[in-house]
């Protein structure tokens, strides 16, 4: 057996990837059932393109927005193959491709365009490219560990998360300027750097729970902080959404230092 045919059959995919059962006869046979999630991850791909060019154009605002219209799609794109039972092995490569352009490529030329850029080459560069390297290998170990799409928790830093705290720290930015010349240059290098070490680290992040009557019963405490959130961040917008993901991103490695310290000291 040829080496690619065996790492092939060792890559483990979803088990609603798996064929097995019967399918009922499509009314459009010409018509994959994963045309519809992939046409929400091509517009999460689409979305991201336009925010690189936004970027270059110096649109930082629109370019920051396309990010979330990004991260919305994204969610969509799987929500609705779960509830199709029409996830694919396309779609999963599909959907990394399109996280690759949309939480690596994007948010990093945004950064070097919004500030790195003054670092002059090769140094701006360099930085910025960080995120999209930090992206690539986080979304290339996930692929590889990929079991199911019910995951409670992930190693690394999510690359949406890593995505939306640079998108928001710069809408916020836009709008009030707290951060100007060099200081904005160090903000700017400090989260890069952090960002992309914790995409590829092995700190632990939960999953953010379904909105459902049960995941309000079992974490009430954790479902009422998100609701707060959520109505924050309609209020103050970007500067909400970038604390609230601080706090998600501090959460994250507090848990982990506790946790390995624990394990020391059995």
């Amino acid at each position: 057996m040829a080496t690619g045919e065996r790492k092939r059959e060792q890559k483990r995919y979803p088990p609603v990837l798996q064929d097995g059962g019967e399918r009922l006869p499509r009314r459009f046979p010409f018509v994959s059932r994963s045309f519809v999630p992939s046409v929400f991850t091509v517009m999460n791909m689409v979305s991201g393109y336009v925010s690189i060019v936004m970027a270059g154009e110096g649109n930082f605002h629109i370019a920051g927005w396309l990010i979330f219209v990004a991260a919305f799609f994204d969610t969509i794109d799987g929500f609705v193959a779960r509830l199709t039972n029409s996830s694919s092995e396309f779609g999963v490569e599909l959907d990394s491709l399109s996280d690759l352009v949309s939480f690596g490529a994007a948010p990093a030329y945004l950064v070097y365009k919004f500030g790195l850029s003054t670092l002059g080459m090769p140094f701006g560069l360099l930085f910025s490219s960080l995120l999209m390297v930090g992206s690539g290998l986080r979304l290339a170990r996930f692929n590889i560990n990929l079991i199911d799409y019910h995951k409670d928790s992930f190693s690394g830093l999510p690359t949406p998360a890593q995505a939306m705290t640079v998108a928001s720290f710069i809408l916020w930015m836009s709008v009030e300027p707290l951060f100007t010349g060099l200081a904005l240059q160090k903000m700017l290098l400090v989260l890069t750097v952090s960002l992309a070490i914790l995409m590829v680290s092995k700190v632990n992040y939960d999953a953010l729970p379904k909105p459902t009557l049960e995941s309000f019963r079992s974490q009430p405490l954790q479902m009422i902080s998100y609701v707060i959130a959520i109505f924050c961040v309609l209020v103050f917008q970007a500067k909400a959404f970038f604390v609230a993901m601080l706090l998600y991103i501090l959460l994250g490695i507090v848990r982990s230092v506790t946790l390995m310290v624990r394990q020391w000291q059995l």
